[in-house]
């Protein structure tokens, strides 16, 4: 397995991936894949990266500002997805590493993300890279008509001063 930076022309493979996502109902609330311009602009270009095997794309990360004001500047919300034929092989390990090393290197001081309590494998996967659960947010939103709870995590960088 290679970990690469995600360019354009993995775009049909991480949509693919992130439809696969979409549809379980545990990874998401979204509930459509956006084209490429829209993922593009709302992913940070040099924190994201793909997984490939035999050079397929099996996963991706990339992480989104949480805000455009500048106290927050150094804190990003994360995304991971596996290929589910790719899963429990150390795929999101690698993934969430590499990008945990690319954050720290820029100065980033949180990584956070929100899973849905149903999707234990992200949470496990989470506290394995260093991520604490803050807390559970209750109904958040919702999802085909249904409230979803979102446990928050967040990873702090040790090297911030």
């Amino acid at each position: 397995m290679e970990v690469v930076e995600l360019r354009a022309e993995h775009w049909p493979a991480v949509a693919r991936i992130y439809a696969d996502g979409i549809a379980t109902g545990n990874a998401t609330f979204e509930t459509k894949v956006p084209n490429w311009e829209g993922w593009h602009a709302s992913h940070l270009p040099e924190h994201r990266f793909v997984a490939l095997v035999d050079g397929r794309v099996v996963g991706w990360v990339a992480v989104s500002p949480v805000s455009d004001r500048c106290a927050y500047g150094g804190v990003v919300e994360n995304s991971v997805y596996v290929d589910a034929d790719a899963r429990g092989n150390g795929v999101g390990r690698a993934l969430l590493e590499r990008l945990i090393e690319s954050t720290e290197r820029a100065g980033v001081w949180t990584i956070q993300t929100g899973i849905f309590p149903e999707n234990e494998a992200s949470i496990r996967l989470h506290e394995r890279g260093g991520f604490e659960t803050v807390g559970v947010r209750k109904r958040l939103g919702k999802l085909n008509g249904v409230w979803r709870d979102v446990v928050l995590l967040e990873r702090r960088s040790d090297k911030v001063e």
